[in-house]
């Protein structure tokens, strides 16, 4: 299982819970999609996953600016990820960015807001924050193997299913 996370902005933990916390801990990869915040909050994620793989965003220290990447392209489940915080150009720009990397999924974060987008060569992920959903609904995304390809759900930490998501590589 991959499980994906953007937006914690913790001064001091991870702020999972429910099936979010399971999800990290279960998960073969995390991918973060940037903006934890502090070094705390970091350290904590990093301590409830086996193998995580995160950028830094606009709203992270120094510290965290220090340790992560501003993007980064993780390979897991048969698929190829383009991971950033933000890009500029909306979905246009976001497209881009994965197909310079020649990526099956662009993961990224910044608005709050979990999104799935299919575009004709790439998937565009935003899994919302699963801490501090800004108005919109809290998310986090869950992919599994299915064949050559993956499938999965954005969710809510609680477990409600926001949208259902596929991932065919080319």
């Amino acid at each position: 299982m991959i499980a994906i996370f953007s937006d914690t902005h913790s001064g001091d933990g991870h702020e999972l819970e429910g099936e979010a916390l399971e999800a990290t801990r279960n998960a073969e990869t995390v991918i973060h999609a940037g903006d934890f915040t502090s070094p705390s909050a970091l350290e904590a994620f990093r301590g409830e996953c086996n193998r995580l793989f995160a950028v830094h965003g606009n709203a992270d220290s120094p510290a965290v600016k220090d340790r992560l990447p501003t993007a980064r392209v993780v390979e897991a489940g048969g698929v190829r990820f383009a991971v950033t915080h933000r890009r500029e150009g909306g979905a246009t720009g976001l497209a881009m960015f994965g197909r310079s990397r020649d990526a099956d999924v662009v993961v990224s974060g910044h608005s709050h807001r979990p999104t799935v987008v299919e575009t004709d060569d790439v998937v565009l992920l935003n899994p919302g924050s699963h801490a501090q959903p800004r108005g919109n609904r809290p998310g986090f995304a869950v992919l599994e193997r299915d064949g050559d390809g993956l499938s999965g759900e954005l969710r809510e930490p609680d477990g409600t299913v926001l949208e259902t998501i596929g991932v065919r590589p080319e």
